[in-house]
């Protein structure tokens, strides 16, 4: 297989998958979640309370909880080598974001081939000396990196570091146990998922989280 140049809105997804047509559940039981791929996830706080701020006037004003899951947030890919950030909104009980992960080659055993991937908002990492790699992937004191390079470990990670914040400063939070992920298709669901997150605030008492 040649070697496909994909931007952030296309993404790693054939279409078949394992000689299967694509599943349609959000969770794919035989994807691996540490796989070149653009991901949609939503992470929401118990009983979908407002710990992160309100909607005033279609904008949203973060508590100071939620000012800090939002430095958290952004400083993912300083913890997670090969993570990228593309659009993200805090609501007062969720939070949605688009998560890329781009390593430099991905693993041919499954018939994928090798494939480099560019996008708007990072460069390939091949040219870091090793000191610089080695700070590249050095997580932060607040992160725990729970040892694997995959959407599960990094949500683990961002949630353990807001509630250690919470617990420490004496503010009562909670997470929902889960959270939600989606493997984004195409560049139409791309583009809707985003459209969806930057108007969030602005469509708020619309939105399926909604809650007094």
């Amino acid at each position: 297989m040649s070697n496909i140049y994909f931007y952030i809105f296309i993404i790693l997804m054939p279409d078949k998958f394992l000689n299967k047509y694509r599943i349609q559940s959000a969770r794919l039981s035989n994807w691996d979640y540490s796989s070149n791929a653009t991901y949609f996830l939503t992470i929401c706080t118990a009983d979908r309370q407002h710990y992160f701020g309100e909607v005033v006037n279609s904008e949203m004003q973060l508590s100071k909880i939620g000012e800090y899951a939002r430095e958290c947030w952004i400083n993912i890919p300083n913890h997670f080598a090969y993570f990228y950030l593309d659009e993200s909104v805090i609501m007062p009980n969720h939070l949605h974001g688009i998560v890329l992960i781009e390593k430099p080659y991905i693993d041919n055993s499954r018939g994928f081939g090798i494939v480099e991937t560019r996008h708007a908002l990072s460069q390939p990492q091949t040219n870091m000396t090793e000191s610089e790699r080695l700070e590249f992937q050095t997580p932060h004191f607040r992160f725990r990196n729970q040892g694997k390079n995959t959407i599960s470990s990094m949500v683990g990670s961002f949630k353990s570091a807001v509630t250690k914040f919470c617990n420490e400063n004496k503010l009562t939070f909670q997470w929902q146990s889960r959270f939600h992920d989606h493997i984004i298709r195409d560049k139409d669901e791309y583009c809707q998922i985003r459209n969806y997150i930057v108007n969030n605030p602005s469509n708020w008492k619309d939105d399926r989280f909604y809650s007094l």
